[in-house]
């Protein structure tokens, strides 16, 4: 079973947003291609998602769809969750399909979180890991430390996480997700 291990920090300015940059740069980081990405978040029609903290998405990149599923928090630091994440029919078409097939199925559509990723590819700490450059609509930017590991290697994902944070000098994490920042933005939460 993997784990998706994340740390989240928001990004005050467009001078914050430069400098981390330049810093994962200088430690090696990759720049991917800039990506829009749209999730469409679901509710359960009888589980409480936000009691049982779990998500359920659709997420449209481009004509590429992919559904998500993301467990509930294992870790009081970290947002370390188990992940399964299936790519589904390309296109509008498919994706309205799926929009349609579960609101059959007693899903609603909770909000849509709009954002633009700016993926770096990093090798620290002999760990593969992912940070990104994300600036969400209705909420500004912020920086994400992503690893993916095994079950037996969580403990030691998130303190490389934590130790990368503290050399690129973040700050304090932010454990809610865009999801739960936009519905207490909207006064939904």
């Amino acid at each position: 079973m993997t784990y998706e291990v994340e740390l989240k920090f928001p990004l005050t300015d467009m001078a914050n947003v430069e400098a981390l940059r330049q810093r994962i740069v200088v430690l090696g980081a990759l720049p991917s291609q800039p990506l829009d990405q749209r999730d469409i978040y679901f509710a359960h029609p009888s589980r409480d998602f936000a009691q049982t903290d779990e998500v359920f998405r659709l997420r449209c990149v481009g004509d590429e769809n992919f559904l998500t599923y993301k467990g509930p928090l294992v870790d009081q630091v970290a947002k370390t969750r188990r992940e399964i994440e299936v790519p589904a029919a390309s296109g509008q078409s498919a994706r309205e399909q799926l929009r349609e097939m579960f609101k059959s199925l007693g899903f609603n559509e909770v909000r849509d979180v709009v954002k633009r990723r700016e993926p770096f590819h990093l090798h620290w700490q002999d760990r593969d890991l992912e940070v990104v450059i994300d600036n969400v609509r209705d909420l500004g930017w912020f920086a994400e430390l992503e690893i993916i590991a095994a079950d037996s290697d969580r403990d030691a994902a998130r303190e490389c996480l934590v130790a990368l944070s503290q050399e690129l000098n973040l700050g304090n994490s932010e454990r809610r997700s865009y999801l739960r920042l936009l519905l207490e933005k909207d006064g939904a939460a």
